[in-house]
């Protein structure tokens, strides 16, 4: 199961057992905010997008949407979201589950969104479609092993 990947990689920051797990779905923005009683602001997603040869994964906040002319200013490529198949296949997680930690496939490149700087905590998937876990950007950044933190987003009306 892909949570318990995720659980195994954060032994090494000692989070594993930091991991939230809830008997409902979170799997998108809403369901997530509301598992853990929260503004859908607070929820990390993680978007998935073709590269020639991998994809970038971009942590950004539930109420940000992608600015295509920033992502394409900053990546050098059109924003081309990846299908649930090719998700799991880069990711080793299925949709609802998505997060950028326990990934193994050297071409997948992790970024993080400033959309996300603005809270003190926040809250990404770990692998499965009921779990999440609360950290800072930083930490995010860190544990995610972003590349770099990027602006791509815009928040929503």
């Amino acid at each position: 199961m892909s949570i318990e990947k995720v659980r195994k990689y954060f032994e090494k920051y000692g989070k594993e057992n930091q991991i939230l797990e809830f008997p409902v779905s979170s799997a998108t923005v809403e369901l997530a905010a509301k598992a853990l009683n929260t503004d859908g602001a607070r929820i990390c997603k993680t978007l998935s997008f073709k590269t020639e040869d991998g994809c970038i994964l971009i942590c950004m906040a539930g109420d940000a949407k992608i600015d295509n002319k920033k992502f394409k200013t900053t990546f050098g490529l059109k924003a081309k979201m990846l299908t649930p198949e090719e998700v799991e296949t880069f990711t080793g997680h299925k949709i609802g589950g998505v997060c950028p930690f326990a990934i193994e496939n050297p071409n997948v490149k992790t970024y993080c969104d400033s959309s996300l700087k603005r809270f003190d905590t926040i809250f990404p998937a770990c692998g499965s479609s009921n779990s999440a876990i609360e950290l800072t950007p930083d930490e995010l950044y860190e544990f995610s092993k972003s590349i770099s933190w990027v602006d791509v987003s815009k928040l929503s009306e």
